[in-house]
C-alpha cells in the first residue's frame, strides 16, 4: 500500500465522517486534494498513511480537521432558476449555505439566453421569474451568455439548459399557436447553437402559457440535436394533475425521436382529486425505463410557487403572494387577506397584484414523502432567488431532506439522501467527475454535522441560512466555512466532458 507524496497534496482534510456519494456506508477517513481534484481517499485501514501525511504538511501545507462531522460531495441542485444570480449575486448564499457546490439553471422552458431583441413592453411571464425589468435578457446568442458566467465566475459550478419557452419568445411574434415550419427551424438553430456553446439540454415548460400551444412534434423537432450532442430533455410537462400520465407519456415520447434521456422535473402530484396518485406515476415511469432513460427530481414541500393566476389559485388550499410589481408591499401575504382588505374577490385581486409571483399550497405530503423516498429520485430546490418574499425551498430543500426527512422522519438512511442529491444527479446529467468522493474526481465537497444539520427557512421566514453547514469546497477551494462566503469564486460551466481522470489510486 503506498503513500501518496507529499509534493501532490494541497489540502488534507482528516478525521471526518466520508458519505462518499454512493450509498455505500459511512467510514471514518481523511481526503487529499491537489488543486480542483482529489488525489486520496484514506479509509480506516490506511490512518498510518494519513497521520505520516499529515505529519509531512503540518508545517508547510493546509490540513483541515473535519473533528468527525460527515464529508459528503457537495450537493448538485437539480431544478433551479439561478441563470441570473450566477450574475447578479455569484456568492450564492441561497445554495452555500446548504452544501450545494452544482446548480444546474435554464429550467421549466425558462433560460436566459438566447434573446436576441429586447423586450418592448413587459417580459412575457414566465420568463419575468428571471428578470422583471427585461434587463438581463441581454445576451443575443448562448455562447455570450456562457462567456459572461466564465468571464466573471460564481462561487458554485453550473451546467445550463436552453428553454423551449424563450426560444418561442424570441422567435414568434404570436405564442397562441403552433410554430411554423420557419420558426422551428430558427429555434433549432438557436438549440445547436446553445449546445455547441456549452449547454447540456433543452428544457421545456409547456405547463406555461407561452409554450400550451406548441405541439409535441414542435418540441420533436426543435430538439433534434440533442441526439448529436448526447444532451438531455427536461420538461415541466403540460399536467400535473388529472392528466398526468398523459403528460409523462408525452415525455417519454420526446425522448425516443430525438434519442435523449428525459428528466422529469419536480414530479408531484396537484389537485385533492388527484392525492395518491403518486405511487401510479412512479410505476408508469418504471415501466418505460427498461426501453430509454428516464429519471426525475423533487422538492421537498407540498406547495409549488411560480407565477400569480387565479386558475392556480382555484386549485389552492392557500396562496402566498410572492412579489407583485403593482403592490410590492403586498408580499409575503394571503391572498384571501389582502382579497378582504381591498374588499375584492380572488380573481379581482389578483388583476389589481399583476404582474405578480405566489406560492400554491396544492399537493398531499403523503405524496411527497413518496417520490422523496424513491431510490431513483433527485433533489432540487426549484426555489426563485429574484421573489421578494421566496419560496423556502430556495433557501432549505437540501437541509431539509437531511433534516427533517431523513433523520427525523426515517424516511431513507442518511448514505441514501446524500445520493439523492449527489451521484445519482450527477449520473443523470453527466457530469462526469462529479458526485462522488473519489480519487480523480473534482473536489466539490460538504462538510456538515448530522445532528445538527436541517432547514431554517419557512413560509414565514424565507431568507434564513440552513444550520449544521460547516464547510464548503469547489474545486478544490473553500468557499464557505461556519456560516460565512470566503470570498473565493471558483465555480466552473460545465459541460458533459469536463472530466479528465488524471489520478489513480495510491492505494
Amino acid at each position: 500500500m503506498a503513500d501518496l507524496p507529499v509534493d501532490l497534496v494541497d489540502l488534507l482534510i482528516f478525521n471526518a465522517s466520508i458519505i462518499d456519494g454512493t450509498g455505500t456506508a459511512r467510514f471514518k477517513g481523511a481526503v487529499a486534494i491537489l488543486a480542483d481534484k482529489i488525489v486520496g481517499v484514506f479509509d480506516e485501514h490506511q490512518q498510518e498513511s494519513a497521520c505520516a501525511l499529515k505529519a509531512q504538511m503540518a508545517h508547510s501545507k493546509l490540513v483541515f480537521d473535519a473533528k468527525g462531522m460527515v464529508l459528503s460531495p457537495g450537493f448538485i441542485d437539480a431544478h433551479t432558476h439561478d441563470d441570473r444570480l450566477l450574475l447578479s449575486d455569484p456568492q450564492m448564499m441561497p445554495k452555500l449555505s446548504q452544501g450545494v457546490t452544482t446548480v444546474i439553471a435554464g429550467n421549466c422552458g425558462i433560460s436566459l439566453a438566447p434573446m436576441p431583441k429586447a423586450f418592448e413592453k413587459a417580459v412575457t411571464p414566465p420568463l419575468n421569474l428571471l428578470d422583471e425589468s427585461g434587463d438581463w435578457f441581454r445576451f443575443k446568442d448562448f455562447a455570450s451568455y456562457v462567456q459572461a458566467l466564465r468571464d466573471q465566475p460564481s462561487a458554485i459550478n453550473c451546467a445550463l439548459l436552453v428553454g423551449h419557452t424563450t426560444l418561442r419568445v424570441a422567435v414568434m411574434e404570436d405564442l397562441n399557436r403552433e410554430a411554423n415550419e420557419a420558426e422551428i427551424s430558427a429555434m433549432r438553430e438557436q438549440v445547436s447553437e446553445a449546445l455547441n456553446a456549452g449547454a447540456i439540454g433543452v428544457s421545456t415548460g409547456l405547463y406555461y402559457e407561452p409554450a400550451k400551444a406548441a405541439s409535441t412534434q414542435e418540441v420533436i423537432e426543435i430538439c433534434r440535436p440533442l441526439k448529436a450532442s448526447k444532451g438531455v430533455y427536461c420538461t415541466h410537462m403540460r399536467d400535473e394533475a388529472g392528466g398526468l400520465l398523459a403528460s409523462l407519456d408525452e415525455s417519454f415520447l420526446v425522448g425516443r425521436e430525438v434519442d435523449a434521456p428525459v428528466i422529469i422535473s419536480h414530479l408531484k402530484v396537484v389537485g385533492v382529486k388527484n392525492y395518491g396518485q403518486s405511487s401510479r406515476a412512479l410505476d408508469h415511469i418504471q415501466a418505460h425505463q427498461g426501453s430509454q432513460e428516464i429519471c426525475f427530481d423533487c422538492y421537498p414541500y407540498p406547495a409549488s410557487s411560480t407565477i400569480l393566476s387565479f386558475d392556480r389559485a382555484l386549485t389552492a388550499s392557500r396562496v402566498i403572494v410572492t412579489w407583485s410589481k403593482a403592490m410590492p408591499e403586498m408580499a409575503g401575504k394571503d391572498l384571501s387577506a389582502i382579497a378582504q382588505k381591498l374588499e375584492l374577490n380572488e380573481e379581482e385581486t389578483i388583476q389589481r397584484l399583476d404582474p405578480a409571483g405566489a406560492i400554491y399550497f396544492r399537493m398531499d405530503e403523503s405524496d411527497v414523502q413518496t417520490i422523496l423516498s424513491h431510490p431513483q429520485v433527485m433533489i432540487g430546490s426549484d426555489g426563485l432567488p429574484h421573489d421578494e418574499f421566496p419560496h423556502p425551498r430556495l433557501w432549505g430543500s437540501f437541509t431539509k431532506v437531511l433534516g427533517h426527512y431523513s433523520r427525523t422522519l426515517g424516511l431513507f438512511p442518511l448514505e441514501s439522501a446524500i445520493r439523492k442529491m449527489t451521484s445519482t444527479t450527477a449520473k443523470n446529467f453527466r457530469l462526469s467527475g462529479r458526485g462522488e468522493i473519489r480519487v480523480g474526481y473534482y473536489a466539490d465537497l460538504t462538510l456538515f454535522d448530522p445532528e445538527q444539520v436541517d432547514a431554517v427557512s419557512s413560509y414565514e421566514r424565507p431568507v434564513a441560512a440552513s444550520r449544521g453547514i460547516l464547510g464548503v469546497w469547489v474545486n478544490g477551494e473553500m468557499v464557505y466555512q461556519d456560516g460565512r462566503a470566503t470570498g473565493r469564486f471558483s465555480g466552473h460551466v460545465l459541460g458533459h466532458q469536463d472530466h479528465t481522470n488524471k489520478f489513480t489510486s495510491a492505494f
